[in-house]
């Protein structure tokens, strides 16, 4: 009698132990599975090179975002760069100085440089480090464009004429204002990373220039290192200030993640090039003026205007999100102009990149963590659909337009009648309910089927 009991007992017992495994491991699933987490030692690269412009601009902003949401202990800027516009480095210069993560600007790899805006990243840099054979300065602004001031008369006084001789010497108020603004930048960022305030003075207002160990010399940088993985070690257990904070930097035995730009900043960097720019901006007012002197061909006028707002972004003189919107309306009223325009084909076509453009780079979604950009499948259904809708329309226009008259004198052409009567070669028929004169070259039966062919006032002409 006991053995039955004990037994019922112990398979109770298994079910109570596996029922608690199995809820451990439902709540083992259930609860929120903690984030991997991040390397205290994670250092991110990322690579500036060529004219610095918008497409900077957006690459670094990207890859600060992204650093700061990995919480990596550095980022890397490789800066090898010949300047650059004076906005989009402003931009860059705000993204550093505000960036929640230690930047460390190094000018690399040997042969490269940080001319004119780049010595105001390097200096802007929470560390600075240059590699061997690079070199730094040369940071006098210039305008684009510019047209060569003419030369003055020449002065009585020879040390004034000396001083006027000098090749950095502004010759207008405006090139002063510029310079002056620059120089108080540059220093400005110097005393604020604790940086030779002097050198960045000379370099601005006589275009000096310094190699790596020179610069280093001069208190401009901090470290020279031969490659990235030197900087790092050279960067471990250094102290900097980020956002009011002092860091201790751990980089030892650190490897660089390389961050890649996408295609949106691959595209900007294209147009954002200063010789890329100016070629739009001139075929978007070479196009604008052809089209208004040949009113209709289309060809100039579609890729002017798309050309011209091509150019503004590239020189920043339109943000990115109101270029984007501007092709886009563009774009559309292309489409919507293809449809009342009869065999064109160039406004769809433009209105369709331009479109396409234009949604692509309208929404950014950097620095939010919430993905607001338009994704690319839901680009090209939308411009499929609206060239379907728009060329739709016009094909169904000029089926309309092929079609027989419905109404007035034309509709008569080619209906079938009936006789009324008939006498030689005239006589009367019916048609549409109404009985009409009618002739014809041969006599036609009473009651029989005719065609018109013809009308002469209110007489019908008719065959069998």
């Amino acid at each position: 009698m006991i053995y039955p009991w004990v037994r019922r007992r112990t398979a109770l017992a298994r079910c109570f132990a596996s029922a608690a495994l199995v809820l451990a491991v439902v709540v083992a699933f259930a609860l929120p599975s903690a984030a991997p987490a991040q390397a205290p030692n994670r250092v991110l690269l990322t690579e500036i090179s060529g004219v610095i412009g918008v497409a900077t601009t957006r690459q670094l902003s990207r890859a600060i975002d992204q650093a700061q949401d990995q919480k990596a202990a550095v980022l890397i800027v490789r800066l090898d760069t010949p300047g650059g516009l004076v906005t989009s480095t402003r931009d860059l210069i705000q993204r550093i100085v505000a960036s929640p993560v230690p930047v460390v600007v190094y000018v690399a790899p040997s042969g490269a440089r940080a001319a004119s805006a780049g010595t105001f990243l390097v200096y802007a840099s929470h560390i600075a480090a240059m590699a061997p054979g690079t070199n730094i300065g040369a940071a006098t602004p210039v305008q684009i464009g510019g047209v060569p001031a003419l030369p003055e008369p020449r002065q009585t006084d020879p040390a004034k004429e000396e001083r006027n001789a000098s090749p950095t010497k502004p010759r207008t108020t405006a090139e002063q204002k510029a310079l002056n603004d620059s120089v108080a930048l540059l220093r400005s960022l110097a005393q604020l990373r604790g940086r030779n305030a002097e050198w960045a003075d000379r370099a601005t207002r006589d275009a000096e220039t310094l190699t790596a160990t020179e610069a280093q010399k001069e208190g401009v940088i901090e470290i020279v290192a031969t490659t990235v993985d030197d900087l790092l070690a050279q960067l471990d257990g250094r102290r900097v200030s980020v956002a009011g904070a002092e860091i201790v930097l751990a980089t030892r035995n650190s490897h660089a993640e390389l961050i890649a730009p996408d295609v949106r900043t691959r595209l900007l960097s294209v147009i954002s090039d200063p010789n890329i720019a100016f070629i739009l901006l001139m075929i978007g007012f070479y196009g604008l003026i052809l089209e208004f002197w040949h009113p209709g061909t289309w060809v100039p006028g579609v890729i002017g205007g798309i050309s011209l707002i091509l150019a503004l972004v590239g020189l920043t003189a339109l943000p990115v999100n109101y270029g984007a919107l501007g092709l886009l309306v563009l774009g559309l009223a292309l489409m919507v102009g293809e449809a009342f325009t009869p065999g064109v084909g160039v406004l769809g076509i433009g209105g369709l990149a331009a479109f396409i453009a234009g949604a692509y780079f309208l929404f950014e979604n950097a620095g939010s963590d919430v993905d607001i950009a338009v994704s690319l499948p839901l680009i090209i259904g939308t411009a499929v659909v609206s060239v379907l809708l728009i060329f739709g329309i016009a094909a169904a226009a000029l089926k309309a337009r092929r079609r027989p008259a419905a109404t007035g004198a034309e509709q008569l052409v080619g209906a079938d009648a009936t006789v009324v009567d008939w006498d030689g070669t005239c006589g009367h028929v019916r048609l549409f309910g109404e009985v009409w004169s009618a002739r014809s070259s041969r006599a036609m039966k009473p009651t029989g089927r005719v065609r018109v062919t013809g009308r002469d006032g209110l007489t019908l002409i008719v065959e069998n």
